[in-house]
């Protein structure tokens, strides 16, 4: 961008900064100032135009140095735009697309994207057909999500949440597809563990990584999710499917709603701004599946959401949730039980995944979930202290080795079709008499000899060729034992 002279001569509108309240500078002057337009100050900072009044601008400011009272303001005529292109893939980067990795100056940025353009209307858009793989099996098997689908990841702290995120952005890097992961306001240890852990995974070249501290500047903070969604969009464009985590937005709307009251805008409930729900109900509608030149291509959006106490009733969370396609709830009890991932499926909701199952992922996710159901009431039946027959010792011993089988502690990636298969082979009682450690010992090694023996893999992906779910039982109570002697035998058992 060009300096303050050049711009002051370009434009010929100077303003004066009258007040500074922290991350809002309130500015005079300036008569033919747009909203969202940028200001460069005669220091080299630049703001971001929040709101217009009749005596004054408040502008917000990106930086954290402090502007001084009489400074000189000249306008850009320019909305805020931010660079995009292939070569943020890979990289570290903070709402104005700078790099924070110190690695080299990033190349390869070939356009520049408003950072809050109009959501894209109902003739952009096409119904949500593909089921999105998160390589957890509880999710994929019985809470089904879709390629644009928004859910949102709702739970207290430390109850698994990040674990799912990572195992997701996982599963979507290996299938080829990108992933953008926006830290809103997080430690910046935190971020740099985010970063490791991707490098040595192998991924980070398939993601981009658009992250803020809370050491900065709130102006800074509050544009993290918007350029994010930008940054998929450019990439959606290409005709790829995106995967957007937003990490976090409750932390998000405390930096609006500190915005909002240094701005002076009447607070609401909670001492929100009236307008909270509209700042994150614009950025949802941004994610969705679209038509593109290049095709069909999708941002699927799964923004976080910290509860309190295990309350799912705050006032940041329900509105989350009615602006969201579904919610996946990490219950913080059953993670003190030791369940991996903590997501209670009963409290979960997935609003379109359902619509991207063909008949036989429906009917196997509707034996899940009756059976968890009927679970969960034996264990509230046992809990009266009644007597238990033989029945009801089967059924719990079956839940608990059930809750043992949708544990995951190691990060192995699985994809949905080997899913499928270990549940049919765990259905149809061929690991009947071993323990939970023994049964998981063996799931991952199917799973080690799934991705790297292409026979193997294609007798398991051939399982799921079948219409029904009880004739792939059928199949797999002829073919299952055979197949798992194989697996053992290679890995040397």
């Amino acid at each position: 961008m060009k300096d303050f002279t050049a711009y002051l001569n370009e434009t010929e509108e100077i303003g004066y900064v009258e007040q500074v309240a922290d991350a809002i500078i309130y500015v005079s002057g300036l008569p033919k100032v747009k909203v969202d337009e940028i200001v460069v100050f005669e220091t080299g900072e630049f703001g971001h135009v929040f709101s217009i009044n009749p005596d004054f601008v408040e502008v917000l400011i990106f930086s954290k140095q402090h502007i001084q009272p009489g400074t000189r303001v000249a306008r850009t005529n320019e909305v805020l735009r931010i660079p995009v292109g292939s070569g943020l893939l890979g990289r570290v980067i903070n709402p104005l697309c700078q790099a924070i990795d110190d690695g080299k100056p990033i190349q390869g940025l070939s356009e520049r994207r408003p950072i809050h353009p109009p959501a894209p209307g109902i003739i952009e858009r096409k119904s949500i057909t593909k089921q999105f793989e998160t390589g957890v099996l509880l999710v994929d098997l019985a809470i089904p999500l879709g390629h644009g689908q928004r859910e949102l990841i709702l739970g207290e702290r430390k109850t698994g949440k990040t674990n799912f995120l990572t195992r997701t952005i996982l599963t979507q890097t290996k299938k080829g597809n990108i992933c953008v992961y926006a830290g809103i306001g997080k430690k910046k240890m935190d971020i740099k563990k985010v970063a490791e852990f991707f490098k040595k995974e192998g991924v980070l070249d398939k993601m981009v990584i658009a992250a803020t501290g809370s050491s900065d500047s709130t102006g800074l903070i509050y544009l993290t999710p918007y350029m994010a969604m930008t940054i998929a969009e450019y990439f959606r464009d290409q005709g790829k499917d995106v995967l957007l985590v937003l990490d976090d937005m409750t932390s998000h709307a405390k930096f609006y709603r500190e915005i909002a009251l240094l701005g002076r805008r009447f607070p609401g409930r909670n001492s929100y701004p009236s307008d909270i729900f509209y700042a994150h109900a614009k950025l949802m509608e941004r994610g969705g599946n679209f038509k593109t030149d290049k095709g069909e291509a999708s941002i699927t959006c799964l923004p976080v959401a910290e509860t309190s106490q295990g309350d799912l009733s705050g006032y940041i969370e329900t509105n989350l949730m009615s602006m969201t396609d579904g919610h996946l709830y990490f219950d913080r009890d059953l993670f003190y039980l030791g369940r991996r991932p903590a997501i209670h499926p009963f409290l979960s909701v997935t609003r379109v995944g359902r619509q991207t199952q063909d008949v036989l992922r429906r009917e196997l996710s509707r034996e899940i979930m009756s059976f968890l159901n009927l679970y969960e009431k034996m264990q509230s039946f046992v809990h009266f202290g009644a007597e238990i027959n033989e029945n009801i010792k089967a059924t719990l011993s079956m839940g608990d080795k059930i809750i043992a089988f949708f544990t995951q502690i190691t990060p192995h990636v699985m994809p949905l079709k080997l899913e499928m298969a270990l549940f049919a082979m765990f259905w149809a009682n061929l690991w009947d008499g071993k323990d939970a450690n023994s049964i998981k010992d063996e799931m991952y090694k199917t799973a080690e000899a799934y991705n790297s023996d292409e026979k193997i893999k294609k007798k398991i992906d051939s399982l799921s060729e079948t219409d029904s779910f009880n004739k792939m039982l059928g199949i797999i109570k002829q073919e299952g034992p055979g197949l798992l002697k194989e697996v053992l035998v290679r890995s040397g058992n």
